[in-house]
């Protein structure tokens, strides 16, 4: 038996389209009334994409979160955060489906502070397996390209520091030093940005997901969200309100993090959020897809709960994400039905 959450914004779709661009749902989104298989999912090769040249695309992303346990286990509430909300800047989402293998005592989907959507699981016993499998479509428009606003009220949020991202006496004096160099809240954001990837090197087990920023920092090595961690801690003691972000970039296998700094915005009232990627020492443009944003990990862990048992239980966790649609500046269209 599948309890099934399934979505399809319609009042957000445009009923017209450029002529080419495939219609959605379908062959290049979801299509709840067919068995998805994501092994029969073919995507558009990203290295091949002019992204200077595109002004719209389509992204198919698929999800599978697979718990084993030695023995029955009871009373399991499991949080998910997997899927983007309805707008991030050019970001928009066009449909999802989410499939869970038993059933659920109870099941919710509800907006967090941060505007998150969130989805509450009740489960009254696995007996050794559990799987959860998210289907999401989503298009981006980026030319041209509009970031998020954020209520200019809701900075201090993204300026307190968190347990994962409070500054130690070198975090703060970094802080100083590049808020002294670079008067312009834009450009004190990128150097930021330089000073996080020149100070890590990419390194696998080294860190866990509840290393804080000044331990990572001194250990000079980890993960996307040691990266960003970091970086949130040295924007926050250096005055800008900086939140971090969950998603995934395309080409790669694990989901990824990276940081949108609220600058300055020409409507009054409202920051802009700003996308750099320490990590990767560039802004997180083209091939970058939001799920969450909150103040660090801890607000956007993809998967988390708790039950009752003898013995904790192992995740797998698998992921497919590729590109089914690309419209160029010039209307020229590729996608997998032409």
């Amino acid at each position: 038996m599948n309890n099934n959450f399934s979505q399809a914004n319609k009042a957000a779709i445009p009923s017209t389209k450029p002529v080419g661009f495939p219609a959605e749902p379908g062959a290049n989104g979801l299509n709840p009334s067919k068995q998805l298989a994501p092994e029969n999912i073919q995507f558009i090769d990203y290295r091949s994409i002019e992204w200077q040249r595109v002004q719209r695309t389509r992204c198919l992303i698929h999800q599978r979160f697979h718990y084993d346990y030695p023995g029955p286990v009871r009373e399991l509430r499991h949080r998910l955060v997997v899927v983007p909300t309805d707008q991030h800047g050019y970001q928009r989402l066009c449909e999802y489906q989410l499939n869970v293998s038993v059933p659920a005592l109870s099941q919710a989907c509800e907006l967090d502070n941060f505007g998150n959507r969130i989805f509450q699981f009740h489960i009254a016993q696995v007996d050794t397996k559990l799987d959860f499998d998210v289907w999401t479509a989503l298009e981006q428009s980026i030319q041209p390209a509009t970031r998020p606003l954020v209520p200019a009220e809701q900075a201090h949020h993204y300026l307190m520091p968190t347990r994962l991202t409070t500054a130690d006496a070198t975090i703060a004096a970094v802080a100083h030093k590049l808020s002294q160099q670079h008067q312009a809240p834009a450009q004190l954001a990128e150097s930021i940005n330089d000073w996080t990837f020149l100070a890590m090197r990419y390194e696998r087990g080294v860190t866990k997901v509840n290393t804080t920023a000044a331990e990572a920092l001194a250990l000079g090595a980890g993960l996307c969200q040691d990266y960003s961690h970091i970086m949130l801690a040295v924007c926050r003691a250096a005055g800008l309100p900086a939140r971090y972000v969950s998603g995934h970039l395309l080409g790669e296998g694990a989901s990824h993090a990276w940081v949108e700094v609220l600058l300055p915005s020409q409507q009054p009232g409202y920051l802009e959020a700003w996308p750099l990627d320490p990590t990767n020492h560039c802004q997180a443009r083209h091939k970058y897809i939001t799920i969450a944003v909150g103040r660090d990990y801890a607000d956007v862990a993809p998967t988390s709960g708790s039950f009752l048992g003898a013995y904790p239980g192992h995740l797998t966790v698998s992921k497919r994400a590729g590109l089914t649609a690309v419209e160029y500046t010039d209307g020229q269209v590729v996608s997998l039905e032409s």
